[in-house]
């Protein structure tokens, strides 16, 4: 190293700060990549695409750790591609969320006493652009402190121009190809949203209710039937038996009296009926049932609507008016006091839909609605991944799509609400029709109105692949990014998002999916496994951890637990030792820049390096072809595993600790060491980047002084492999270890000397006796050395003099008082385990846990008892 390369090293190491301070560092660095443009991706540009788009955040949200969690499995990938020399596209952007953001701004105009109503269509629709532009998309400010790597120039929104554009464009085409339609049927309805929701918008939970069961009828005409929703039978048109049901085939046909109203229905025969189930008769309400419905189709049944929008009885006679719970009551004291009840069962605990949204209790309501048909389009969507043009990972979520791309039911796409895309229908004075496309005139004149309604969230979003880059125009991005080479999102949104991409884009391109992988990830969880929940308190602000441990800290502890399809427990404690683990990799890059590590020059030939040069240099590129490996598969905990063991283990903990005695020694092998512990942090740090980009950023182009890691070269294995320094490492570290963890076992402190012979021959090891003595705080023997304690190790035998050390007498006293307390607690283990009487009535848990404290209690025995015949006689 020339003498103006060690004083320029000196200060640049100088400039790093003792301790690393991630909030001085994160918000510089990332400003200087977005200035500088490192994220931003040219469709013209010959490098091969990689494209990802960001699953796009509801404009009404915050970083949530979920977000987090999946924002850095992207950035990971985007970042790795980026240095591989792909032209990479992370495209971002926010999605409307239609029901939510309504809700939001109504909630602002209650707080003037206020309604959407008040102010009217158009005016309430200014509102809501006026709240996003003032209060919407926080979550980008939040993205760029967690360091996400997208494209800011190209971020898009799902209501925007172009955008809008598409969705018109899509719904003419799949309206003019009949595969959206208009017509009533059973949907479900939330009495507190005012609108429809699709099937994948309802959460069910267990509920408790009441089952009343019902007599329908007089005399030998009599049925029972069995509800959860009494409030129901003012719609009821028939009741329903099975066909082959002999107790029942005398009724069939025939009518009955239906309690409480002037009506009489018939008894219809239907094979949907199960016979075995309750009384095996069932009240048929085709206006409020999916199930009646179908059976009303089936029978030319009238349906009746007894509910309004609000879950509101409209039925004529007493119960008008009431909500539908007020109405259930009021419906079941009536037939009680007719005598027909026969049987209540209450608290009945039962599965019960609620709107995603809002949590409110659905109403399943007929309804006029627009539809998509769904069939070919699914069918498309089934067979692009049988046909391995998409893989699922990990591919046993396979078997979830297949079960709802096979089963899906047609789409209810309207919603009763003023946000959102506006469906392109006009309705004519003569009953006219139609479907307006984005370069078409809408009908006007006398008696032309617009449908009213709005399209479902998840038709827009459906598009995202495609529309971000331009659709329909055939745009250069469109020819360059389409399709995406991989979708990072939650299991959780397979149906609701993945799917409707699937059908869209097939459609759309002309058969060709909207990304060539699938990779699922699972739900982030509290460190005991459980839903993080603010009702639960257990919910964490991820800006809270990264305020508190940084950015990185934060990204690395949710890659370790990123498991493909598998939910991700994280605690506060795995955050603070991933911030430990930044503060490690600081503190011996900045050792080694201390000590002249370099990157200048080639690497010195194989036959100057020393043993450990060879050893880490054979690792560093095992660790490579591993991480690549693991990066293909989507195995980000094994690739995070492998370099944080990698990192402070082998580098920080062995190669750094072993070049100590070389840069103390001088000479030419410490001017090669310093080189080959140059490169390995070089290739070390780029490795980690896209896990943890802020401090590596800072670390590495204080190293190279090159001009970022974001767009530096990522690393390649090179081949080099050497199995016998490997092996001779793996000898010193066996030998260190044992004798370390015996001055452990006998109490002496880390920095203690202690007066040793080592004795190395018949190993390979006599070049590394400085080192093992270093490493040690081995004293040379001295003329009154006496070997106390000897240790064979790996075919070598240090051999230690423990007198004056320490008080071998109160050592074997103390060991000798551990030794009867573990012999005694395996006693007790070992009588309970062989008491049959208890193992008869003791919980399978209680035994196991036994079991585990006689196991513990052997290795305590064991461990004690080579301690004590290691400690010197006398």
């Amino acid at each position: 190293m020339t003498e103006n390369t060690q004083q320029q090293q000196a200060a640049t190491t100088s400039e790093l700060p003792t301790q690393y301070a991630p909030a001085e560092v994160e918000g510089k660095l990332y400003e200087r990549w977005v200035e500088r443009g490192y994220f931003e991706a040219d469709e013209k540009s010959d490098k091969p695409p990689y494209t990802i788009v960001i699953p796009p955040p509801n404009v009404t949200g915050s970083l949530h750790l979920g977000h987090a969690f999946e924002h850095t499995l992207i950035d990971a990938l985007t970042r790795r591609k980026r240095m591989q020399g792909y032209e990479t596209l992370w495209q971002p952007g926010m999605d409307h969320a239609g029901i939510a953001t309504q809700n939001v701004v109504e909630r602002e105009l209650g707080k003037e006493g206020k309604s959407r109503h008040d102010l009217g269509r158009e005016q309430f629709v200014e509102r809501v652009w006026q709240w996003k532009a003032e209060s919407g998309g926080q979550i980008s400010g939040q993205m760029r402190r967690l360091g996400d790597g997208v494209a800011w120039a190209r971020e898009r929104f799902t209501m925007d121009e172009g955008l809008s554009q598409a969705v018109q464009t899509i719904f003419k085409k799949l309206y003019d190809d009949e595969l959206i339609y208009r017509a009533e049927r059973i949907i479900n309805w939330c009495p507190r949203c005012l609108t429809a929701i699709s099937d994948i918008e309802v959460e069910y939970q267990e509920d408790d209710g009441e089952l009343v069961s019902i007599k329908y009828g007089e005399g030998d005409e009599t049925l029972v039937v069995a509800t959860t929703r009494a409030e129901t039978m003012l719609g009821d048109t028939a009741v329903a038996v099975h066909p082959d049901d002999e107790r029942y085939r005398h009724l069939v046909g025939k009518t009955i009296k239906l309690p409480l109203t002037a009506r009489s229905i018939p008894v219809v025969a239907d094979e949907h009926v199960d016979p075995e189930f309750g009384t095996g008769a069932v009240k048929v309400t085709p206006a409020h049932d999916p199930n009646d419905f179908e059976i009303g189709q089936r029978h030319n049944l009238p349906s009746i609507t007894v509910m309004d929008e609000h879950a509101v009885i409209t039925a004529h006679g007493p119960f008008q008016g009431l909500d539908r719970l007020e109405a259930r009551s009021a419906i079941v004291a009536a037939l009680r006091a007719e005598g027909r009840i026969v049987a209540e069962k209450r608290p009945y605990t039962h599965s019960v839909g609620h709107c995603s949204r809002c949590k409110t209790t659905i109403e399943p309501r007929l309804s006029m609605q627009w539809w998509v048909k769904v069939g070919p389009l699914a069918q498309a969507a089934g067979d692009a991944v049988r046909d391995g043009r998409v893989k699922i990972h990990p591919q046993e979520m396979e078997k979830r799509y297949f079960d709802w791309v096979d089963n899906l039911h047609d789409w209810c796409i309207s919603r009763q609400l003023w946000w959102g895309h506006r469906i392109p229908v006009w309705y004519g004075p003569e009953g006219e029709v139609v479907c307006v496309g984005p370069d078409e005139e809408p009908p006007s004149g006398d008696g032309w109105t617009q449908d009213t309604d709005v399209l479902d969230t998840w038709f827009s979003s459906g598009l995202w692949p495609f529309s971000t880059l331009g659709w329909p125009e055939q745009t250069e991005s469109l020819k360059k990014f389409y399709p995406n080479s991989v979708l990072v999102t939650g299991y959780d949104i397979l149906f609701f998002w993945v799917a409707r991409m699937m059908m869209f884009g097939l459609y759309a391109m002309d058969g060709t999916p909207p990304f060539h992988t699938i990779a699922l990830h699972g739900m982030v969880r509290d460190q005991f496994g459980k839903k993080m929940s603010k009702s639960f308190g257990n919910a964490v602000n991820p800006l809270d951890w990264m305020d508190k441990y940084g950015s990185d800290a934060l990204r690395f502890t949710l890659v370790r637990g990123a498991n493909p399809g598998v939910d991700v427990p994280i605690g506060e404690d795995w955050v603070q030792g991933s911030r430990n683990f930044a503060n490690k990799i600081w503190n011996a890059t900045r050792f080694a820049l201390m000590n002249g590590a370099t990157v200048e020059g080639d690497l010195p030939p194989a036959e100057q390096l020393s043993a450990a040069d060879r050893w880490i240099l054979s690792r560093l590129n095992a660790i490579v072809a591993e991480v690549d490996a693991y990066y293909e598969d989507y195995q980000f905990a094994k690739l995070s595993e492998s370099l944080f063991h990698f990192a402070w283990d082998e580098v920080f903990d062995w190669y750094v600790e072993l070049s100590k005695t070389t840069f103390q020694a001088g000479g030419p092998a410490a001017e090669v060491s310093k080189r080959v512990l140059g490169e390995v942090l070089d290739v070390t740090l780029k490795l980690l980047h896209p896990v943890v980009p802020f401090v590596t950023e800072t670390l590495w182009t204080t190293l190279t002084g090159g001009e970022s890691l974001v767009i530096a070269e990522w690393p390649t294995d090179s081949g080099f492999r050497d199995a016998a320094a490997e092996r001779e490492i793996e000898t010193l570290q066996q030998v260190i270890t044992e004798v370390r963890r015996f001055r452990a076992d006998q109490g002496l402190q880390p920095g203690q000397r202690v007066p040793a012979r080592v004795d190395l021959s018949g190993t390979p090891l006599a070049v590394h006796e400085a080192a093992i003595r270093q490493l040690l705080r081995l004293q040379p023997e001295g003329e009154s050395f006496t070997a106390t304690a000897t240790l064979p190790v790996a075919g070598a035998e240090v051999a230690l003099d423990l007198s004056g050390v320490i008080d071998v007498a109160a050592e074997r006293k103390r060991l000798a008082k551990d030794l009867a307390a573990a012999e005694k607690e395996k006693a007790q283990a070992t009588g309970k385990l062989g008491n049959e009487a208890f193992l008869a009535k003791a919980p399978d848990h209680v035994v196991e846990k036994i079991r585990v404290r006689l196991a513990k209690a052997d290795e305590d025995i064991a461990r004690i008892k080579a301690q004590l015949d290691r400690l010197p006689q006398g």
